[in-house]
């Protein structure tokens, strides 16, 4: 080594070995330094490149919550479709139908699904295609009868399966309609007989008859009168309407061969006719006497006399079982024929061919006053003067005290 190797050092003096020492440190400093590779700057706020951190970087979006939350949505949705679909098909809180009946023939081999399309068109299911599934489902499907079937509107999927599993309903539909009930009783009979539709709507008014072709001159508010009653067999799915064209057909009928010259030679037409016949047929229990009531009602509007026939009372009322009160009986009605003189404004119910008969040719006698005669069922006392009523009245009034009640004696 030369003995000028110092002159090499930097900032050196020679003469200070101190100097010296602290130069030649700073030279083997400086070498370290040059034999290191420079490091890579790293990202600020960053682990350096190449290298890890000690944690977990930030979570990307869409992450292991979002997952959930998907997963959860979707199973609400699959949970809400599935009640639905539980309602729709099982209907939970339907029952036997609230609307009106509804007659359906089901075609000999109708498939289900054509059923249901059936049965959706009449407004008795709300669904053909539930329908169906119900029926598939509850196992019910192959095991449908065809034929003449009735349902109510609104029915739930199950009902309806019911009526279809049973056997339908016999070929012809009998009714009975009976002498001389209002409107209001023959509806319930037409119900109960299972005819669908609704009788008090579909005897309003008909094409088939205008109570004016027969004196009503306006005073008609319905077809009441003119139903005639029968017995009536009706096809299958006929319904509440078939049987008001029946019923006016055969008034038709009957009525053009009843003698009207007595009653016209009164001033009454047809109208009135049928109005005496009505209150005719309420008033009178033994056949014999129809023609007599007839005759009072003639003779009392012959005498201005108020007809004090309670029956019209009840029929303003539409009470035909409770007892009249005294209010009721004071009602203010003009089919009240208590408080107003003359015949009421129409008809009070359907009268039959014997009463349109008697009250088209009463019987020939004075009597205007009549009670119940005691001891008997349903026959009268008449009477042509108020001495005489008045005794079979006071002998009427003695035989209830002593019976403790009504004196008459029905089987």
């Amino acid at each position: 080594m030369t003995e000028r190797w110092f002159e090499d050092i930097p900032e050196h003096d020679p003469d200070d070995p101190e100097a010296v020492e602290r130069a030649l440190r700073r030279q083997e400093r400086m070498k370290r330094r040059s034999s290191v590779p420079a490091a890579k700057a790293s990202r600020p706020g960053g682990p350096v490149a190449g290298g890890r951190s000690g944690g977990r970087g930030p979570r990307r979006p869409g992450g292991p919550d979002r997952r959930r939350l998907v997963i959860a949505g979707a199973a609400a949705v699959v949970a809400l479709v599935g009640i639905w679909l539980f309602v729709s098909i099982f209907q939970p809180f339907a029952g036997e139908g609230d609307g009106q009946t509804v007659a359906v023939k089901i075609p000999a081999g109708a498939g289900v699904g054509e059923i249901g399309d059936l049965l959706a068109e009449k407004d008795v299911i709300s669904s053909p295609t539930f329908f169906e599934i119900r029926a598939r489902l509850s196992g019910r499907a192959d095991e449908l009868y065809f034929g003449n079937h009735v349902f109510r509107e609104g029915m739930s999927y199950s009902a309806a399966l019911d009526e279809l599993g049973s056997k339908p309903q016999k070929e012809v539909v009998t009714v009975v309609i009976p002498e001389g009930l209002s409107r209001s009783e023959a509806s319930e009979v037409v119900e109960s007989a299972g005819i669908p539709g609704n009788y008090m709507d579909a005897s309003l008014k008909s094409k088939l008859l205008d109570p004016d072709d027969y004196g009503a001159q306006g005073r008609a508010e319905s077809l009441e009168g003119f139903l005639f009653p029968a017995t009536y067999e009706l096809r299958p799915g006929s319904d509440a309407g078939d049987l008001v064209d029946q019923q006016l057909e055969a008034f038709k009928d009957n009525i053009a061969g009843v003698d009207m010259k007595y009653s016209k030679s009164k001033n009454l037409n047809t109208y009135d006719v049928l109005t005496i016949a009505s209150m005719v047929e309420r008033e009178v229990s033994i056949p014999r006497e129809r023609a007599i009531v007839s005759a009072v009602i003639y003779n009392r509007l012959n005498r201005g006399e108020p007809l004090f026939i309670d029956a019209t009372t009840r029929f303003a009322l539409d009470n035909w079982t409770e007892p009249l009160t005294e209010s009721d009986l004071a009602v203010d009605s003009p089919y009240n024929t208590r408080t107003n003189a003359g015949l009421p404004p129409g008809p009070i119910g359907s009268p039959g061919l014997a009463s349109i008969e008697a009250a088209a040719k009463p019987a020939d006698t004075d009597v205007w006053l009549y009670v119940v005669k005691p001891g008997t069922c349903g026959e009268h006392d008449f009477s042509d003067n108020l001495d005489d009523h008045n005794a079979k009245v006071a002998r009427y009034q003695q035989a209830q005290e002593a019976a403790g009640g009504s004196p008459t004696e029905c089987p």
